[in-house]
């Protein structure tokens, strides 16, 4: 076996095929060259290309070792279910938790909240000048002590001033959440768009989601309105891509 892709091809293969588990520390280098009959530099690269996929990741002191797979799901549409809020107390992130068998507690989520100049970004989806006050209200979720996601939103003051909405106490915003708190104040969710996408993390989204070397995230950005075609919430989120899998349901359009 002579290139670092056909070392590489075959580590790919053992790992899909169960020979090297989630959380299992690949052979060291150079028992891997012996074994392949290559130098180091070759396994070098080969780990490299296994590390840029994102199926192995470097630890100190223990070497290379094969990523977990998602634990956990992402509902898309289902997650904001009416009867999950406005009927009864479950959260989106909550939702997911259930949904992958996953326990929770409060303390999973952490927020800050403030008002802060709207940027060019959140101003537009508002309708407002820049640097218009809004409140943020800042979030990092995690399971099982890890970071999963951030997800920071945005509302006009005059709809969540004095609400649970702009407190900072851990957790969700009261039984529902925010958009049940959004319902009392006379702005029902009715309709949203999510856009997905990925790209590599910021050195402080690395810090914060204690990202492994090389995973990328995945960039959410939520509008939510009511039936008039109020928008009541604007959200950007980050998460960890090897944390999720997300999972969409929905019937097929005529």
């Amino acid at each position: 076996m002579s290139g670092y892709r056909e070392v590489a091809t075959s580590l790919r293969d053992a790992i899909n095929q169960g020979e090297y588990l989630p959380g299992a520390t690949l052979p060291k280098q150079n028992e891997l060259a012996e074994r392949y009959a290559v130098n180091i530099k070759t396994i070098r690269q080969a780990v490299n290309l296994l590390e840029a996929e994102g199926l192995v990741t470097p630890i100190r002191r223990r070497g290379t070792v094969v990523r977990e797979r998602p634990p956990m799901r992402r509902l898309g549409a289902e997650r904001y279910s009416k009867r999950k809020w406005k009927y009864g107390d479950t959260v989106a992130f909550i939702a997911d938790r259930e949904a992958s068998g996953r326990p929770w507690n409060r303390t999973d989520q952490t927020q800050t909240v403030g008002l802060v100049e709207a940027d060019t970004e959140v101003a537009e989806a508002f309708g407002l000048e820049p640097g218009t006050l809004v409140y943020e209200r800042a979030r990092t979720v995690r399971d099982a002590g890890q970071p999963t996601h951030t997800l920071t939103s945005y509302y006009i003051r005059e709809h969540v001033e004095g609400t649970p909405l702009v407190d900072p106490t851990p957790g969700p915003a009261g039984p529902g959440g925010g958009f049940a708190v959004l319902t009392l104040q006379g702005y029902e969710p009715d309709h949203m768009s999510e856009t997905i996408f990925g790209r590599m993390p910021t050195p402080d989204e690395v810090e914060t989601l204690e990202l492994p070397a090389g995973e990328p995230v995945m960039i959410l950005k939520r509008r939510t309105y009511t039936a008039d075609d109020v928008l009541i919430e604007f959200a950007r989120g980050v998460h960890a891509a090897s944390r999720f899998a997300w999972t969409y349901e929905f019937k097929l359009p005529d």
